[in-house]
């Protein structure tokens, strides 16, 4: 090994405490920008692949086939930005009745002679494409278990035709449930019902505003009213992408802040060790080493520590990213999902040369030192320094080793700011995974509607035949449980929801359209904007929906799949993650003609105050056995993988930013209390106990603690309100004010004596070691 060499290891080896820090500090950021890259990287390669090899559609667009003729939807083609088109293809919602255990759901089927080419070619997963009536292939997507040979029936339609699954495919922009050749298409239509569908591909569709363009081009020419629905790529998009663009903006956010505090961490204890060995570098300068050389040792006693923690970090965000990815695996199917690895050498050659670029700039210093400044400078501490701090702070009225720990800060003020610095990313840190946590918990409350205080389920669908010697369920009297309900003594306010699948013109799938019997408003369906229903023939929608219809507040949307079209017009945005927020909800009245016997039914109900909550459940149970329901106490339950590895992963990297600034503390205050020995033996002479000795090391970090915090506060906050809004941006929710305004008055106060927390846990070592020096040992210490 070169002298260089062995100066290097050596250093590193005298030094553990720094060694530790730099190590621990590059780990956490390393980690957090691997699993922030990956799936800024993953989360659009998949579909980005797949839209490119199918040549997906930019947008589809439905139509009425009563107010247009094929002929004008096929001169659409020629509209100005058109690069490619296909179709018209006819449309028609149905529903299925299979001889599996598959729910009834509508489905929308299109007439389509051949899987395509140049415009939305469909990918076949198994099978082949009809080619002739009788015969059908199922989206991957769809509702239905895509099974080869299995059969359909459609008993509603004239002639009840029955068709046979020959094939399993997939669209990329999800432009059909299901597909038929032409021919089945007059079969499966009823009479006033179906439409057209039209896919188009534009010179330049990169954005939404470019896409609405596009829109309005190919529809202009075309007869008012005659587009129903339509569909653009980036809405597909963004869709597939949701499960893990929602990690991305916290993983920066925390990526960030490991990688500000690892310049931070290295930089100072580079020049701490620089500071603390002046005498060793002008023993270095004496015996021949050039001031390259010298830099360069201080620099390789940065990397080693920080190769081992880029390791570590890599290992770590490949660790956390297997739950992450697994959940997104599931959006393609047979797509495997992998971080790539470019992503790995990109963020170790990015942090290594940062530690290496901060190392060398504060072992700069080293290098300019002259051989005997050094060597002089190195046999005697500084004199004096910070006396005047300790003189002005003796005469607080304070006892004396208090006074003395208070005052610390001003005589190493560089040092003082360097563990502050350390601290307040730990109280940012802190500060906002407790605002994430909550704002998780919003949502998960909003999710789950838990405001009632007892719940009667609704009966579970009949999927169908189960199986030899199953007995279908009888069916449950909604009207029956709701009379119980209300003579039930205890009973405040109530409400019924009842849920039923339909289809809305333009979009692929169904979406859930729950009707309420009585007042659900106070059920803990949270607002974004607009209001709640409060007649028939309204309905408020998710976020997600608005964006999927191209609607807003005030527009109208037609309910198709159900035993008449029915028009809703929307009153009100709700936030409502689930099922992908494609929901509608609605009054019963409104579905009175297209869906009369709604039986799959929920009651939620609010007791008057004073009721016991397990009695009351006791003596509605026995009530509604005769009826088949059974109540139970608490709203509907909520939460999900991913909350729970949003917390779990946010909960880690706050732990890991917390011990590193902790470990900034021990450092800074180890070496503080290392060129403070041979004071501290004075002290001790004097009569200064290991109590007290402790109590004035502790002390010297509190003032910097609490103002470190009381500043960290704030900017957690700051920050919580960026990335939770951008959170939700990624997975297509607005955020109302209750989901990002978390923080309470009550909370801030403990989270800025965090700070002290992480102050106090950073010193206790040193302090501890201070307080056990033998007097004698000290003092005899140059």
């Amino acid at each position: 090994m070169s002298v260089l060499g062995t100066v290097v290891r050596s250093g590193v080896g005298r030094r553990r405490v720094q060694t530790l820090v730099i190590g621990l500090a590059t780990m956490m950021a390393v980690a957090a920008s691997v699993l922030g890259g990956s799936l800024l990287v993953v989360s659009g390669r998949p579909f980005d692949d797949a839209f490119a090899k199918q040549h997906g559609a930019h947008l589809s667009v439905q139509f009425d086939a009563g107010e247009v003729s094929a002929g004008q939807l096929s001169e659409s083609r020629d509209a100005e930005g058109v690069s490619g088109a296909a179709g018209p293809f006819r449309t028609a919602t149905v529903t299925p009745r299979s001889d599996g255990a598959d729910p009834e759901w509508p489905m929308t089927v299109v007439g389509r002679a051949d899987p395509g080419r140049d415009v939305d070619e469909v990918a076949l997963l198994d099978g082949r494409w009809p080619t002739h009536t009788g015969e059908i292939v199922l989206s991957a997507n769809s509702s239905l278990i895509p099974t080869m040979g299995r059969k359909l029936a459609f008993p509603d339609l004239s002639g009840g035709p029955t068709l046979t699954v020959v094939g399993v495919a997939r669209s990329v922009t999800q432009t059909a449930d299901a597909w038929v050749v032409p021919s089945q298409m007059p079969e499966l239509t009823a009479p006033g019902n179906g439409g057209y569908e039209m896919l188009y591909r534009f010179a330049d569709a990169v954005t939404a505003v470019q896409i609405t363009a596009g829109g309005k081009a190919v529809t202009e020419s075309l007869p008012p009213g005659a587009a129903v629905g339509e569909q653009s790529w980036l809405t597909v998009k963004k869709t597939a992408e949701r499960d893990t663009a929602l990690y991305v903006p916290f993983l920066v956010a925390f990526g960030a802040l490991g990688l500000v505090m690892s310049v931070l961490i290295v930089g100072n204890v580079v020049a701490s060790a620089v500071g603390t060995g002046t005498r060793r570098i002008g023993i270095l300068k004496a015996v021949g080493f050039t001031p390259t050389q010298v830099v360069r040792a201080y620099v390789g006693q940065a990397l080693i520590p920080a190769a081992v923690g880029t390791a570590l970090g890599v290992l770590a965000g490949h660790l956390f990213a297997v739950p992450v990815l697994a959940e997104a695996e599931e959006v393609y199917g047979t797509s495997s999902m992998s971080i790539a690895p470019w992503v790995d050498l990109a963020v170790i050659a990015g942090v290594l040369c940062l530690v290496a670029a901060t190392a060398w700039a504060s072992a700069w210093r080293a290098g300019r030192l002259r051989t005997v400044d050094a060597l002089a400078v190195g046999r005697t501490a500084s004199a004096g320094r910070g006396r005047w701090a300790a003189r002005l702070a003796g005469r607080l009225p304070l006892p004396q080793p208090v006074a003395l720990g208070l005052a610390r800060p001003l005589a190493r003020p560089a040092r003082a700011l360097a563990m502050g610095t350390a601290i307040l990313f730990g109280a940012v840190a802190v500060t906002f995974t407790v605002g994430m946590a909550a704002s998780l918990g919003q949502v998960m409350k909003a999710k789950a509607h838990d405001v009632a205080d007892v719940v009667v389920p609704a009966p579970l669908p009949d999927f169908g035949p189960q199986g030899p010697g199953h007995e279908k369920q009888p069916e449950v009297d909604p009207a029956a449980v709701a009379a119980a309900v209300e003579a039930a003594a205890g009973t405040g306010k109530y409400y019924s929801a009842a849920t039923v699948r339909a289809t809305v013109s333009g979009l692929t799938g169904t979406v859930d359209v729950i009707a309420f019997t009585g007042d659900a408003s106070w059920g803990g369906y949270t607002m974004v904007s607009g209001r709640w229903i409060d007649k028939p023939g309204e309905a408020v929608v998710p976020t997600p929906f608005l964006a999927a219809t191209g609607t807003r507040i005030g527009d109208t949307v037609t309910l198709n799949g159900l035993a008449e079209p029915v028009t809703v017009r929307i009153v009100g945005e709700a936030l409502d993650p689930r099922n992908d927020g494609m929901q509608v909800f609605t009054d019963v009245s409104t579905l009175t003609s297209a869906h009369p016997d709604l039986t799959e039914t929920s009651h939620h109900i609010a007791v008057t105050s004073g009721t016991d909550l397990t009695g009351y459940v006791d003596a509605l149970n026995r009530d509604l056995a005769p009826l088949g329901a059974t109540a139970r106490a608490g709203g509907l339950d909520a939460g999900g993988d991913m909350v729970v590895t949003l917390n779990a992963l946010s909960l880690i990297l706050t732990l890991m930013l917390v011990a590193v600034a902790a470990l900034g503390v021990l450092n800074g205050v180890l070496l503080d209390t290392r060129e403070r020995v041979r004071e501290l033996g004075v002290h001790k002479a004097l009569g200064m106990t290991p109590r007290q000795t402790l109590a004035m090391v502790i002390t010297s970090v509190v003032v910097t603690g609490l103002v470190a915090g009381t500043l960290g506060v704030p900017l957690g906050v700051a920050l919580h309100g960026w990335v939770i809004p951008a959170m939700g941006d990624s997975v297509g929710l607005r955020l109302p004010g209750s989901v990002v305004a978390v923080y309470h008055a009550a909370e801030l106060l403990p989270l800025a004596l965090g700070g002290v927390l992480i102050a106090t846990l950073g010193a206790l070592l040193p302090a501890g070691w201070a307080a056990r020096a033998r007097t004698a040992t000290a003092l005899r210490t140059e």
